[in-house]
């Protein structure tokens, strides 16, 4: 039929049971299990279908079931003790923000959080991989910790893709729609002035002349809230309603469209819904056109462009997420101009000086051409900056050290976070039973608490194994049931179908690898030596086997290949039953593998991967890391809890890198790690192999906490830019209308500045010393005060820096003491100074001699 519409009719629950509604559209049921067996139990087989979703699941369960299970005492006991935690969890008033942010609570403040995409569950597939799924659990560790954050995005509603493989093992993608009806999102409903529900909410975007509606959803995740954005609504066009159908689908002109709809439809939500924030969060550079907004609201309010841009950008946090140049959109002027081409107008200013604010030469088709970028927009619009491990933050200070030429790279203003994972969402039942026997009560709200973790220690061996066991054998029949499924659905015959039902080998050490196929991720390497792979999957003594699992962009056809590669190997006689590739990667599978392996393995092409968290997850459950010493495991691995594959340098031929980390990978295998899992004594207990197990629990459970992370972010950033916002917007914005005007007067003088220098330099001197730098400064107009003159020495990787002293007239002079002995470099430079900037090189602007 011809379908006009739809409607829910949500089931009338017996009053015994009344509140399974309202706890199904609570995503705390997420990192509950509990929680969710009071769904799964109405229908196992349904439960599983419908992607472990509650709200389909009632639903379709049927009145009968319903009346039965309500007047079952065992289950009215687990529904009783479920919505006793759920109700302390949600009026909880002590939490951790109360005592340590209690200022983000107050007169309206909060956080707003920006992100492309969320994975917070399977059964809502608006992610594609590992920004997702930081997002997700940044959110929930913020509604866990009490603060007052809200988080906005885009609800997809064929989410990414499906994937499937064919019977030549390569990637083929569906796009489901989703039916929103069925899903624990609502639609959002403008908030009256007594606090009652009004009419639904919706705000417009303009692109390109056209007026783009949003619908706005809601999604409650434990006590904070996302606000979702939809465009298929019947006001618009049909290309405008498919802008919200796919994840990073499409050209540069369906991408440019979405971050418009994010950053300023964003905004707008938050301000339909009235929801106030003083700390804006930028996770990734889609979000970057939020500041076109912001600044329209402080133009539109009177204020000029340059102070707008202060006030704006004085309470912006922005995240940069990765060191891959596919990661950093930048669009061609033409671009940019058909989609901004009205907002100078809007916002009181010239082309020239917006498009200053995101300019990146980029070498296209042989030239050198000014892009619009994101990142650099981004940057431009924060006054912090972080990347999302320590490696990360160098790596990114390196990238972006152009933005700030004249400065060292490790003076470049971007700090990092290291990224945690949600620990609670990927703890397997079994684990959690088993550490609440011997940490204290509360011990879920302390989870960066790494003292606490000790006690992990005193766990029995016997205790410990059974739980891996068990959750071992739930993930190898669940890789059986997959594998099934997919043989079956490519007609299979009857041999293979039923050989899926023996695939891997419960007893044997089982290493599981899982993420985006991006090249260089390398999900490959594992083949580069076949043969001695061979002999170490099929050792009589000490078996070894591998499940692998991830997705492709559908425009990669290079990681496609690897896949289908991974596939092909699994089907060689000497790898069958050894070596397994699942299809369609999502957090449902994650669970399963990081849960269920005895070790994961990571080998991304060092320095590429900016943290990484699957490991993090895997580790929660006691398997250790063996990965490169590349993002979050290059802080992470202590010499005791997991192994790393190749050493902590960098290299010019990639061969050579590949060669390099391939063999580390195989003798580490060979030498150390299957020796030591398989190794027992009298009684068959491997002491060795779990007081690594433990190592690894104890050490990553609080370190890599999104809790840690989430209170990292909160004192680092959101406490500060919260008080650098208020100061710079007190007394009418005075201070921001100062910083705007002292800057342009800075950038106009600036290119007649100059600066002339020279040193009395020995050929050797004695440690203890002075050699004396002078210098003379042609100030342009510019107030003495205003600038910074400094000799800056270095030696080796060490840099110091000595200010110089004005003697009158544009001269500077020091007196320098060389304490140590060596090789040093001298420079003198000059900076412009103010008390006020959020670092002493946001500008960007230094003069050397």
């Amino acid at each position: 039929m011809n379908v006009i519409g739809k409607v829910t009719v949500l089931p009338r629950l017996p009053a015994a049971i009344s509140r399974l509604e309202e706890l199904a559209y609570n995503l705390y049921w997420s990192w509950t299990p509990r929680a969710q067996e009071l769904y799964s139990v109405l229908d196992e087989a349904g439960w599983k279908r419908f992607q472990h979703n509650p709200v389909r699941t009632l639903l379709e369960v049927g009145a009968e079931r319903l009346a039965e299970v309500a007047a079952d005492p065992a289950y009215l006991r687990k529904y009783e003790s479920v919505l006793a935690d759920f109700d302390a969890y949600m009026n909880k008033q002590d939490t951790w923000a109360t005592h340590n942010a209690a200022e983000l609570g107050e007169g309206g403040r909060g956080v707003a959080y920006f992100s492309m995409e969320y994975a917070y569950h399977e059964c809502l597939p608006i992610y594609s991989g590992g920004l997702g799924v930081l997002a997700g659990d940044h959110c929930k560790s913020a509604s866990d910790l009490g603060l007052p954050f809200t988080a906005v995005g885009m609800l997809f509603r064929q989410g990414y893709f499906t994937q499937l493989f064919n019977k030549d093992g390569w990637q083929t993608e569906s796009y489901d729609e989703l039916d929103l009806t069925t899903l624990p999102v609502r639609p959002a409903k403008l908030p009256n002035a007594d606090g009652t529900d009004g009419d639904e909410a919706r705000v417009s975007v303009r692109i390109m002349g056209r007026e783009i509606i949003l619908r706005l959803w809601t999604l409650q995740v434990g006590r904070i809230r996302v606000l979702l954005l939809d465009s298929n609504v019947a006001e618009n066009s049909e290309d405008d309603r498919k802008l919200t159908a796919r994840l990073y689908g499409g050209n540069q002109e369906l991408r440019i469209q979405q971050y418009l709809l994010l950053g300023i439809g964003g905004v707008r939500a938050l301000r339909a819904m009235k929801v106030p924030a003083s700390v804006y969060h930028m996770n990734e550079g889609h979000a970057a056109f939020m500041a076109l907004e912001r600044i329209r609201e402080q133009v539109a309010a009177g204020q000029d462009f340059r102070t707008a841009t202060e006030v704006v950008a004085s309470a912006t946090l922005f995240t940069t997420h990765t060191p891959v140049p596919a990661g950093n959109d930048a669009y061609a002027y033409d671009l940019t101009d058909r989609y901004l081409g009205d907002w100078p107008a809007q916002l009181n200013t010239s082309r020239g000086e917006l498009y200053e604010l995101a300019r990146q030469d980029q070498h296209w088709d042989n030239q050198l051409v000014p892009s619009f970028s994101m990142s650099v927009f981004a940057l431009r619009m924060s006054r912090a900056a972080n990347g999302v491990s320590k490696l990360h933050g160098e790596v990114s200070r390196g990238i972006w050290n152009f933005l700030y030429q004249g400065a060292e790279p490790d003076e470049v203003p971007i700090g990092h976070v290291t990224n945690g994972a949600h620990n609670l969402t990927f703890l397997a039942q079994p684990y959690r039973e088993l550490f609440g026997t011997v940490l204290p009560q509360g011990w879920t709200e302390r989870l960066e608490d790494k003292a606490m973790w000790e006690a992990v220690r005193s766990i029995p061996d016997a205790d410990l194994a059974a739980a891996k066991r068990a959750q071992k054998v739930e993930m190898v029949d669940f890789v059986r049931a997959s594998v099934k499924a997919q043989l079956e659905r490519n007609g299979a015959g009857a041999a293979d179908v039923a050989a899926a039902e023996t695939l891997l080998d419960p007893g044997a050490l089982t290493i599981g690898f899982a993420r985006r196929f991006a090249t260089y991720k390398r999900a490959t390497l594992l083949f580069r030596d076949k043969a001695r792979l061979s002999r170490i999957v099929n050792n009589p003594d000490r078996p070894v086997q591998f499940v692998f699992a991830g997705k492709a962009h559908p425009a990669d056809n290079p990681g496609k290949a690897f896949i289908q590669e991974i596939f092909r190997v699994s089907q060689e006689p000497e790898f069958r039953g050894r070596i397994v590739i699942l299809e369609n990667y999502d957090m449902n599978v994650a669970r399963h593998l990081v849960q269920g392996v005895d070790v994961w393995m990571n080998n991304p092409r060092r320095p590429l991967e900016a943290s990484g968290t699957s490991g993090m997850k895997a580790s929660f459950n006691g398997a250790p890391n063996f990965s490169v010493l590349d993002g979050w495991w290059v802080e992470g691995y202590d010499g005791h809890n997991g192994w790393p594959i190749g050493d902590e340098r960098e290299y010019a031929d990639l061969n050579v890198q590949d060669d390099a980390d391939s063999f580390s990978l195989y003798r580490t295998l060979e030498d150390s790690i299957a020796p030591l899992y398989y190794a027992q004594d009298a009684e068959g207990q491997n002491h060795g192999w779990l007081e690594t197990v433990r190592q690894s629990i104890i050490t990553v459970n609080p370190e890599f906490s999104m809790q840690r992370q989430v209170i990292d972010y909160t004192t680092k950033y959101y406490l500060p830019l919260t008080t650098r916002g208020a100061q710079v917007q007190a007394n009418g914005e005075a201070l921001a209308k100062q910083l705007g005007d002292w800057k342009a007067w800075i950038r106009q003088q600036w290119p007649f500045v100059g600066l002339q220098a020279s040193a009395q330099l020995p050929a050797s001197v004695q440690p203890g010393e002075r050699v004396t730098v002078s210098a003379q400064v042609n100030a342009a107009g510019i107030s003495e005060g205003d600038l910074r003159v400094e000799a800056v020495l270095k030696r080796g990787e060490h840099i110091i820096r000595v200010p110089l002293e004005s003697r009158g007239q544009g001269r500077y002079e020091v007196s320098v003491p060389l304490s140590d002995s060596g090789l040093y470099s001298f420079g003198v430079r000059m900076i412009p100074e103010h008390a006020d900037l959020s670092s002493e090189f946001e500008m960007g602007l230094i003069k050397w001699a």
